[in-house]
């Protein structure tokens, strides 16, 4: 009884707020739009998922939306490791909590104030350029690298910290044995720390992956007039909102099955 008492409300939350909005999401995509009046019709019709897929212009933003995603996870992960290693095994154990808690102290900070630095960070004459100038090249100021730079940037804590985890976890052991044993230090990170360490940076992946997917503020923001799939949904709420409710379901669809893909490697374990 004390369980079941415990459970209730969190449960409810779960299934008729959470599940049931995104059952709605999918059932709403079905519908169509009244196109004098822009008023939902309540008529079942597959033609907002055939349009998606057949209009060249959505299947480009779903490309891109996806493309920028899985170019933000693996910047994550190529900048995160080394931090997290140095974290984890290099640092001494008194630096390594003050360390951790510098790589969190990003995320107290507003998510539009991060983003409006960044803004200021790439604009022509800013602070890009200043570095860059004395090299005769230039910041790249607004469009899709410079969302990717930014979306990098706001969730890059979220690798570090599995990985940092993973590392301080490992036997110090077995990297004196590997080196014992006459393995190089690449030999060591192919064989011996990348195994063990791969479910977390899948694990990071999860959310590096889902929040890029679904971000649209930033590429409003810093994006110039790159279109990704958030932007296209906020776009079409007004207008059509059936077809808004069908681009929303593509990055639920692609985060389900891209958990399922990561559950193989044991990354929702290590969660």
């Amino acid at each position: 009884m004390r369980l079941s008492l415990l459970l209730t409300a969190p449960l409810l939350w779960l299934g008729v707020l959470y599940l049931g909005s995104l059952g709605v999401l999918f059932v709403s995509a079905f519908w169509t739009t009244d196109t004098f009046t822009s008023q939902v019709v309540r008529v079942w019709s597959t033609d907002n998922f055939h349009e998606l897929l057949t209009t060249p212009v959505f299947r480009q933003v779903i490309l891109r939306s996806l493309g920028v995603a899985l170019s933000v996870t693996l910047l994550c992960a190529v900048i995160a490791f080394p931090l997290a290693f140095f974290t984890a095994r290099v640092a001494r154990p008194r630096w390594r909590p003050l360390l951790v808690v510098a790589i969190l102290t990003p995320l107290w900070a507003s998510y539009l104030v991060k983003v409006y630095a960044w803004r200021l960070i790439l604009s022509q004459g800013g602070l890009a350029d200043w570095m860059l100038e004395p090299f005769g090249l230039s910041g790249p100021g607004f469009g899709l690298p410079a969302a990717i730079i930014t979306l990098t940037y706001l969730w890059l804590p979220y690798m570090i910290l599995p990985i940092h985890t993973a590392l301080e976890q490992m036997p110090a052991g077995l990297l004196d044995a590997s080196a014992d044993l006459g393995a190089r230090p690449g030999r060591t990170f192919r064989t011996v720390v990348l195994p063990m360490v791969l479910p977390s940076v899948a694990a990071g992946s999860v959310f590096t992956f889902s929040l890029s997917l679904g971000d649209y503020i930033t590429v409003q923001i810093v994006g110039g007039k790159t279109q990704l799939i958030g932007n296209l949904v906020y776009s079409n709420i007004e207008l059509n909102l059936p077809m808004a409710a069908a681009l929303g379901t593509v990055p639920v669809v692609v985060i389900v099955l891209y958990l399922l893909a990561m559950r193989r490697t044991g990354a929702l374990s290590s969660l």
